[in-house]
């Protein structure tokens, strides 16, 4: 969540809108402004609609979770669009046709409309637990430290903590052992 596109706003920048932004005003102040929604979407293969309403056609319907796992798998190959209507009226018929997906917040039956920013709230935090999910995975096998580079952390270590005055020969045996399995369990 690196870029926004702000369509057709009433004012930009605004004193409100960035006093709002709560230490997110550089995204507020980079944002890109265009006239129309299809040109905000122009370069995005997977643009993902969120409405509180569903609809009577046959739509690709995700729910959260679901479109933020899509967003993250999709967004290395191409621009995804996360798309969110307007406070009072949510997204036109016209804007969701331009929405490849459609992303439905299921909420208590009784208050069905979530308002705009709650919406953007659970979306993104959605999609920070589906980026966060992934990072693990490419760091661990990217970035993983072969067990010869391991070894060698350890043999530092202990002479590190014998240099210093932390070791004892009654327990370092022990000590060193739960260091091991304390490191092996970080990476």
């Amino acid at each position: 969540l690196s870029e926004l596109a702000l369509v057709a706003p009433r004012s930009h920048p605004s004193q409100e809108a960035i006093a709002r932004a709560s230490g997110a005003d550089d995204l507020l102040q980079q944002a890109r402004v265009t006239g129309a929604l299809a040109e905000a979407v122009a370069d995005c293969r997977v643009v993902i609609g969120a409405s509180a309403r569903l609809r009577t056609v046959a739509w690709p319907l995700l729910n959260p979770r679901e479109a933020a796992a899509m967003a993250v798998s999709e967004a290395p190959g191409s621009p995804v669009a996360l798309v969110f209507g307007r406070e009072s009226s949510g997204l036109s018929n016209d804007e969701l046709d331009l929405c490849t997906h459609l992303v439905h917040i299921p909420t208590n039956p009784d208050y069905s409309s979530l308002n705009v920013a709650m919406a953007i709230q659970v979306i993104s935090y959605e999609v920070r637990l589906a980026s966060m999910a992934e990072a693990p995975l490419k760091a661990a096998a990217n970035d993983a430290a072969s067990n010869a580079e391991m070894e060698g952390f350890f043999g530092h270590l202990e002479q590190a903590l014998d240099e210093i005055g932390f070791t004892d020969d009654r327990r370092s045996e022990k000590l060193m052992r739960r260091l091991r399995r304390l490191f092996h369990r970080a990476t």
